[in-house]
């Protein structure tokens, strides 16, 4: 299957390995030693699905060898520092997911496009005020100042656009007109493809159709 998928992909390559579990048990040292014939030195990730801690916990491990030269050598797994990196629509469908830990039946229903725009909005309102509360106080003396979240609000606020707010209003407004126009349409195309579907199944059934025209 490796070389299958190495004639679609010739530069992806083995880094390792994972399996679900909150720690190493026996089986991961034969199945580390597997993988070492395909990849240098490779990672063992483990995944949390248990929950044991009451989150879903990633680790990672590299594998270092043990013992005395020349003697039977021994394995010991050293954990690595894992930093997590994902795109703004995995995020989406994470949060989504979470939201089910407070849900009695562990079910909940997708959010309307304007629903997480309100959610974005009150994320964004809360880290305004939070940065807000951290300023004032810095002015006022109850926290030291850091010279490092300094430079990162400055490079923050240096990157927000200088737009006048009437002409930001315009656009903003024309761009909700132009999503209300395409959701006005989507909906109509539907109604019309579900009317279609109707018509031709009648011209199929003339029987059924004459029992509809006369109820």
């Amino acid at each position: 299957m490796y070389e299958l998928h190495k004639k679609v992909s010739p530069n992806e390559l083995i880094l390792g390995w994972y399996a679900t579990g909150h720690d190493i048990t026996e089986h991961s040292v034969l199945i580390h030693e597997y993988y070492s014939r395909e990849a240098p030195n490779p990672i063992h990730l483990t995944v949390d699905t248990s929950l044991q801690n009451g989150r879903m916990s990633i680790k990672a491990y590299v594998s270092t060898l043990m013992g005395i030269p020349g003697r039977t050598m021994g394995v010991m797994f050293t954990p690595l520092t894992v930093k997590y990196a994902y795109y703004d629509t995995e995020r989406i469908g994470v949060d989504l997911i979470m939201k089910t830990c407070f849900s009695p039946n562990r079910v909940i229903g997708l959010s309307s496009d304007l629903q997480q725009v309100g959610e974005a909005s009150a994320r964004i309102q809360d880290a305004l005020s939070t940065v807000l509360q951290y300023a004032e106080d810095v002015l006022s003396g109850k926290v030291s100042a850091d010279n490092t979240v300094g430079r990162f609000l400055m490079s923050l606020v240096n990157q927000v656009p200088k737009i006048v707010p009437d002409d930001f209003e315009t656009m903003l407004n024309s761009n909700i007109n132009d999503l209300l126009m395409v959701t006005y349409l989507a909906n109509l195309t539907q109604s019309q493809i579900a009317l279609n579907e109707k018509l031709v199944n009648l011209r199929m059934d003339p029987k059924q159709y004459a029992c509809w025209y006369r109820s």
